[in-house]
């Protein structure tokens, strides 16, 4: 039984949202009083967010799924800095140019997830760069400065551990966490935002604009952080050997985005059900209940159900559709051997062998001269012919009618 009374509390607990609360009983008390308008912010620093946003993305969904409004904050102010949170090193400056190309690249992701409008549950998207390149250095430092506690901000574990490194952490990201926290103050003013979200990771930014906004308006606010979303093996979910796995169609194809679910660990399929699909809770259950091979039908639903949020359903239905067709010789899943593609590629000779389909390369050689090989069933007759593939994309290999193999991009 759910410790919260409020709907919303209650979906984001059952989902597996909720990490940290500012002040739980109060927020629940507040959103089962009236419509709560919650945000969260994404600075622009590439032309499309990954899967490590869609997390926060979810949440604002699962916000409107409750009855109350989503706020899409665009850092087209904040942007201009970065933000340095476990971040190794300062990121690179965007001009504004950039960051603008990067907003309104961005922006379209959120039209699936979100209904935007008028309306008092629709979303809104605004960007802080309409109050925070207003602002005049000394009024600011005055008016809001005098709020925040150097000591307190070096005790920040997204500090802490830059200084911990001896890694420079310059005087412009250290005003990141005072601009944000800037944000809620301004989005409480002029939206009657009530609550930020985020990642674990941006507790202490939270916990700012959260105090800023009763030293200088008196208002109460709150924060909600989620849980650092891990995979079964302990990395970072959404990292891949060759890079982010992008939510937007140009920087990811359909296909492998449907893909990167589909790979999912046995392990991780209850807990990404919850956070990336609409599914009910009754029919999750029923899925990850599922053993041994029937557990690929749990990944197949949770592959269709990720990809048609974010790329729509005939995208879904056309990936399975490929999928099915690549694969249909040797089946799906564990039951066919993998052999990881490096990113400078390799040649279709070497790679029968580091399959296991040939015993030499001589031997893979002569197939291939025969004709027996092929990828993704067309023939290929060059034993020298480079096999590419990007982070995560998938190719079927066969050697004759009963041999076949994965070939995935590392």
């Amino acid at each position: 039984m759910s410790q919260y009374q409020s709907d919303l509390l209650r979906l984001l607990e059952q989902r597996g949202y909720i990490h940290q609360l500012t002040d739980a009983e109060g927020l629940d008390a507040l959103a089962r009083k009236q419509v709560v308008p919650g945000y969260i912010g994404y600075d622009p620093t590439a032309p499309s967010l990954h899967v490590g946003h869609l997390v926060s993305i979810m949440m604002l969904r699962q916000l409107q799924r409750a009855g109350h409004k989503p706020i899409v904050l665009m850092g087209g102010g904040t942007g201009k800095i970065g933000d340095p949170s476990f971040k190794d090193e300062a990121r690179k400056l965007l001009t504004t140019d950039m960051i603008a190309a990067n907003v309104a690249s961005i922006k379209r992701v959120f039209e699936r997830f979100l209904t935007f409008g008028d309306g008092p549950t629709d979303a809104i998207m605004v960007d802080n760069a309409e109050w925070l390149d207003k602002l005049e250095y000394i009024p600011f430092l005055r008016d809001i400065g005098q709020h925040f506690s150097v000591n307190r901000m070096l005790s920040f574990d997204s500090v802490k551990l830059r200084l911990d490194r001896e890694q420079s952490l310059s005087f412009l990201e250290f005003n990141y966490m005072i601009l944000q926290a800037y944000d809620f103050l301004e989005l409480s003013r002029r939206a009657e935002c009530r609550l930020q979200m985020g990642g674990s990771d941006q507790w202490g930014n939270i916990v700012n604009g959260v105090e800023l906004a009763r030293r200088v308006d008196g208002t109460q606010v709150f924060g909600l952080t989620t849980p650092l979303l891990t995979n079964a093996d302990g990395t970072k979910m959404g990292k891949t050997v060759g890079g982010a796995v992008w939510l937007n169609e140009d920087q990811l194809s359909d296909y492998d985005y449907w893909q990167f679910w589909r790979n999912t660990d046995d392990r991780d399929v209850g807990v990404r059900l919850r956070l990336f699909t609409d599914l009910s809770l009754d029919e999750i259950e029923r899925l990850t209940a599922l053993e041994g091979s029937e557990i690929n039908r749990a990944k197949i639903v949770l592959a269709n159900e990720a990809t048609a949020l974010c790329r729509g359903r005939d995208a879904a239905i056309s990936a399975e559709k490929t999928a099915a067709a690549t694969f249909a010789a040797g089946g799906l899943g564990e039951d066919l051997p993998v052999l990881m593609v490096p990113s400078e590629g390799i040649r279709l000779g070497a790679a029968c062998t580091d399959i296991g389909f040939t015993a030499s390369n001589g031997e893979a050689k002569r197939k291939i001269a025969e004709g027996a090989v092929r990828i993704d069933d067309e023939a290929v007759s060059d034993p020298g012919f480079l096999i590419e593939l990007a982070p995560g994309q998938e190719r079927k290999l066969s050697l004759g009618k009963k041999k076949h193999g994965v070939l995935r991009g590392a």
